[in-house]
């Protein structure tokens, strides 16, 4: 587990899928300043917002968390496969619904 946050990583796994910053913050619900504030290791990431941000990064929470600092918790495992799989395609309706609207 990385020991702060690793904004190297993140803005790289943004670059690579053509997302923003701004992307981010539009899904996770906050402003941009506190997104700032996440990737300066100044604002603890929720266990929500690991799960948003696996999603939208298309790479495990396991690996959001370990690369978002030693306070950063892992989602709990949800209670099947076929719960968690609609789950996160209800999350990414909802984050390309934000993204379209904000063009």
């Amino acid at each position: 587990m990385a020991l702060f946050f690793d904004s190297r990583w993140f803005d790289a796994r943004l670059e690579a899928l053509g997302l923003s910053r701004a992307d981010i913050a539009g899904a996770l619900g906050i402003t941009p300043e506190q997104l700032s504030e996440m990737w300066k290791d100044q604002r603890e990431l929720s266990a929500n917002d690991v799960r948003i941000l696996s999603a939208l990064l298309a790479v495990g929470p396991e690996e959001i968390a370990r690369r978002a600092g030693v306070s950063t918790p892992v989602p709990r495992e949800e209670n099947s496969i076929a719960e968690r799989l609609d789950r996160i395609e209800r999350a990414l309706e909802e984050i390309t619904a934000q993204l379209r609207a904000r063009k």
